[in-house]
């Protein structure tokens, strides 16, 4: 498994059900009588993840070390800490898991040494993750060789992406390429990418991103709808689903609809849909025929989602725009004629006391350059940020909008 993000969710709901998330995946293994479990980075959203969460994750790996079921980790660019401390490192200590990012240098090299699980002799070992794909370095200086010498059977662990198995999708994320991976290992155990994937490339065992155990943001419950782990028998993958609570997702185009008909239909698709304990997601696009994305009475419709059942409802309207405030085209070469071309086609939209175009396009070019200024030689911080509002509020009384 990877990308648990124990504690990461700040709704309480979705994090209670992250946390079951975890337990059900433990229950599955017990069921399935693994030989041991590797979690691929990211176990905790935080190095110091918060008392309940940490209680329940102890709680359950001391369950699979009881039944002689050991864990083997890396840490993830959540959990890494630059200062070196880390809760992984504590769980490590009581026994409960095993850190196989284990490194030492050999003539400018970083040489990885392996684990060996006593039960069934395969050997581990891997490349921690760091935020900003800071671990890029380690994989440019690693004495791949030495590693692909090793005998017997072999996991990498490593919380990266490589860029040759990237999708459109995750084109934003930054890897390395998969030559910098050691060949030769039966199975290449993935994370931080939060995708569900398995690659066979030449030279290479499975190398397998078996996705977030449970879905960290609106967009991921919108693309996978729940979470998952890898459970791996002689080398072969099965992906297998780790359900809480079922997800229902709707999208709404938004445009020529006005405020109260965007909330009826809303109401409309709820009742349509078996939402009963569901998480449901709502997200809305296009451009509303008048008014504006907070004239949704979201209030109502989120009632409405609950009064049937919903476990947790949540909205992104970061694509629904309003008219008011429309995207212009303008044709133009410098940025000072394009900004000018910019104002000019909103002049208007906002409704001013007293003030003629010409007036309120003077204003947004004066709040242009006040906002745009730089600190000056010899100031300080404090003194720069009285000076920026100091010169806003002598703007800022000359405009008025309409009811306040």
């Amino acid at each position: 498994m990877a990308d648990c993000h124990i504690g990461g969710w700040r709704e309480q709901k979705l994090r209670e059900v992250n946390s079951k998330a975890f337990e059900k995946a433990i229950a599955i293994i017990l069921e399935r009588n693994v030989d041991f479990v590797v979690i691929a980075g990211d176990l905790f959203n935080t190095s110091m993840p918060p008392i309940d969460g940490l209680k329940m994750v102890t709680s359950k790996l001391k369950v699979l070390k009881d039944r002689g079921i050991s864990v083997y980790i890396i840490p993830g660019s959540h959990d890494y800490s630059p200062s070196g401390k880390t809760m992984l490192d504590v769980l490590e200590e009581a026994g409960l898991v095993a850190n196989v990012y284990r490194t030492e240098e050999s003539e400018g090299r970083l040489r990885l040494r392996f684990t060996t699980d006593q039960k069934t002799g395969v050997k581990l070992t891997g490349i921690l993750g760091r935020r900003g794909q800071l671990e890029r370095e380690q994989y440019e200086l690693l004495d791949r060789e030495h590693l692909e010498k090793e005998r017997g059977h072999k996991i990498f662990l490593f919380h990266s992406a490589i860029e040759e198995l990237r999708s459109a999708s995750l084109s934003n994320i930054g890897g390395h390429a998969l030559s910098l991976l050691p060949r030769g290992f039966d199975y290449y155990a993935g994370g931080h990418v939060h995708a569900i994937k398995t690659a066979i490339e030449e030279g290479y065992g499975p190398i397998a991103y078996p996705g977030p155990l449970f879905p960290n943001s609106f967009s991921e419950f919108e693309e996978l709808g729940r979470g998952g782990m890898n459970i791996v028998s002689d080398w072969k993958v099965e992906q297998v689903p780790i359900v809480v609570h079922h997800h229902i997702g709707i999208r709404l185009d938004c445009s020529g609809m006005e405020p109260i008909s965007v909330a009826a239909k809303l109401v409309r698709e709820l009742d349509e849909r078996d939402i009963a304990d569901a998480i449901v997601t709502i997200r809305l696009s296009g451009s509303l025929f008048n008014g504006r994305p907070s004239d949704i009475d979201f209030k109502a419709v989120f009632s409405h989602a609950y009064s049937r059942g919903a476990y947790v409802a949540m909205r992104n309207a970061s694509g629904l725009e309003s008219k008011e405030f429309e995207e212009v085209a303008v044709a133009a070469e410098k940025v000072a004629d394009i900004e000018e071309e910019i104002i000019h086609a909103h002049l208007g939209q906002i409704a001013l006391e007293d003030v003629e175009q010409e007036k309120e396009k003077a204003m947004t070019l004066e709040m242009m350059r006040i906002l745009s200024s730089e600190k000056r030689e010899g100031e300080t911080i404090p003194q720069f940020e009285q000076r920026i509002v100091s010169e806003v509020e002598g703007v800022l009384p000359r405009i008025k909008r309409e009811n306040g």
